[in-house]
């Protein structure tokens, strides 16, 4: 995940709602501070963080996470497997474990 990249989307998101990194990081419960970090790509984002800005910002959760929403799921099952077939077994589990969770907390915006 390039943290920097979704930071840049959610800085551009943010400034077409005219809103500053203080009221972002006031609707989403956060420090300034942190939102500044999170737009430099400074700081990794957990999912809880993540699904809140998407919902403060109005969009999906693609939004942030892509460059352009993906149609198919097949095929982000398809790259979640190449992503997989290279990882040893512990990485694998940690990955599919946050796919679980991020499946669990996505489906109320599907």
């Amino acid at each position: 995940m390039d943290y920097y990249q979704i930071g840049q989307r959610i800085r551009k998101i943010r400034k077409a709602h005219r809103l500053s990194q203080d009221e972002l990081a006031s609707k989403v419960g956060i420090s300034t501070t942190h939102m500044s970090h999170i737009e430099t790509g400074n700081t990794k984002l957990s999912l809880p963080v993540l699904v809140d800005l998407a919902d403060a910002l109005e969009v999906r959760v693609d939004d942030l996470l892509f460059d352009s929403p993906r149609d198919s799921v097949s095929s982000t099952g398809d790259e979640l497997q190449q992503l997989l077939d290279g990882c040893n077994a512990q990485q694998a589990k940690a990955i599919l474990d946050i796919a679980k969770s991020a499946k669990t907390a996505l489906e109320k915006y599907y």
